[in-house]
């Protein structure tokens, strides 16, 4: 009998939780609410070849392309932490670098969703979504995008 109650009570310890849950221990991992867009910089010519354009509502971001050496890059657009789970316009915009040109041109809507890095109880809570800019295609999903060397 004894070693049933002492084997319950040692998980529960090792889980930084108190006794029935009470006082739940939370990491200090921060979180920020943001549209985020990842691209492979070899897919818009490398060596800072393009400026890409993210604006999410009416705030913009942007940034060149990125090096040949650089596996991916990426750009986040911030939002306010209580922005909830709401769907919001995105524009994208890729010009070249040399000539101006547009190159790809997409829009589309973000669903944003909750994020709790520490947990669900613990803060904070940040509203995310993240595309994959895509140099045909626009912006798409980033799942299955293989970082290659």
């Amino acid at each position: 009998m004894r070693r049933t109650l002492v084997i319950p009570l040692l998980a529960v310890a090792l889980t930084g939780c108190s006794f029935l849950g009470r006082n739940t221990s939370c990491t200090l991992v921060g979180a920020e609410s943001g549209v985020s867009a990842v691209w492979l910089p070899a897919d818009f010519g490398g060596q800072d070849a393009a400026r890409i354009r993210l604006c999410v509502n009416s705030t913009c971001r942007e940034r060149t392309s990125g090096g040949p050496d650089d596996p991916f890059a990426s750009l986040f657009v911030r939002l306010p932490d209580d922005v909830g789970a709401s769907t919001l316009p995105v524009r994208l915009t890729v010009t070249s670098a040399m000539s101006g040109d547009t190159v790809v041109e997409d829009s589309t809507r973000a669903r944003l969703t909750r994020w709790n890095p520490n947990g669900v109880s613990c803060p904070p809570t940040a509203w995310t979504a993240a595309f994959r800019v895509h140099p045909d295609k626009g912006l798409v999903s980033p799942e299955g995008m293989r970082i290659r060397r």
